[in-house]
């Protein structure tokens, strides 16, 4: 059964494409191939060209209490900035879409989530003065999402924020302190907050065409090493900075305090990458990590284990042994 789905999740990828520079630049005459921070024999196409998965811009948002039914399960991301009414943008858009550009009290941001290495992350697009808008290129490093920005058309890698080919090369995007959550959870802490309306494309929001994904032995068009100690590939984890805690960690116990840390996990959270209908997908959780001494929500993310590993090679392992 998990061949069926591993070989129904590539096909419906499409067949990927080898790196090839010299195709991008007919394809991406604006974007800068002399200046790049990586090798671009990694980047990969995934099979979708430029905007072929197409980010939402200026979603519409309504209030919680006039939002569409929802499963309480499904998972959403949030943000809660002081002062503003908290938003929620639901995966099952953007499993479809990839990245939404919004404005959240002033401040324009990007929502972003690659499913492939369930990096869930949204960014301030303001960079040294300009405000930026990204689209999805299209491309995978090391199976994560190569984003781009419509200015310059440089290539971002989503799991870092930062920009890898064109002319910011080099740049970073802020991460902010959003999560993903249960719709149920969100919806009961916020009855006056916002969250994303279902956008008019036609989509099967609600299902993914990724089922089954995250309990394969290995990522799509992924080729780099696999994670120590033992984890497997596709085993989420708690990523704040350089370090990892194993979910499976937090999951046992409700709450780590390490490192000057609270991570808190409470069930109820469906996977976005088991079951075709997302909202019957296994239980994973919903995690908030604060500060031990202000209570404050830090910058964080739920990667699979490959994708910090592949993006963090040096990073450290909270193994608690």
């Amino acid at each position: 059964m998990r061949h069926l789905i591993a070989a129904v999740i590539a096909s419906a990828l499409a067949v990927p494409v080898l790196a090839d520079p010299g195709q991008w630049r007919r394809e991406w005459p604006d974007t800068d191939f002399t200046r790049h921070a990586v090798d671009l024999s990694e980047i990969l196409s995934g099979g979708p060209p430029k905007d072929g998965i197409p980010a939402i811009d200026d979603p519409r948002m309504v209030a919680v209490a006039a939002a569409a039914a929802l499963p309480e399960a499904e998972p959403v991301m949030v943000l809660e900035l002081p002062g503003e009414a908290a938003r929620a943008w639901p995966i099952r858009y953007l499993m479809w879409h990839e990245i939404v550009n919004d404005v959240v009290g002033g401040v324009p941001v990007a929502v972003t989530f690659c499913p492939l290495c369930n990096t869930g992350m949204v960014f301030d697009r303001r960079l040294d003065g300009q405000v930026l808008s990204f689209g999805v290129s299209g491309k995978l490093r090391h199976s994560d999402m190569v984003m781009y920005d419509r200015e310059t058309e440089s290539w971002w890698q989503q799991a870092l924020g930062k920009a890898i080919v064109g002319e910011l090369t080099g740049k970073r995007l802020q991460q902010l302190p959003a999560w993903m959550e249960a719709w149920g959870t969100y919806r009961a802490r916020n009855p006056r907050g916002l969250v994303m309306a279902e956008p008019s494309w036609r989509r099967r929001y609600g299902l993914t065409p990724y089922a089954g994904y995250d309990s394969l032995a290995s990522p799509f068009l992924y080729d780099g090493a696999p994670p120590p100690h033992g984890i497997e590939p596709l085993a989420r984890v708690v990523r704040v900075g350089n370090r990892a805690w194993p979910l499976d960690r937090l999951a046992a116990g409700g709450e780590i305090r390490e490192a000057g840390l609270i991570l808190s996990w409470a069930a109820g959270q469906a996977s976005a990458l088991d079951t075709a209908e997302i909202a019957r997908g296994h239980d994973v959780g919903s995690i908030r990590v604060r500060d031990a001494a202000t209570g404050r929500d830090l910058v964080h993310d739920i990667p699979f284990a490959f994708a910090f590993h592949a993006f963090h090679p040096r990073g450290e392992w909270m193994l608690g042994n």
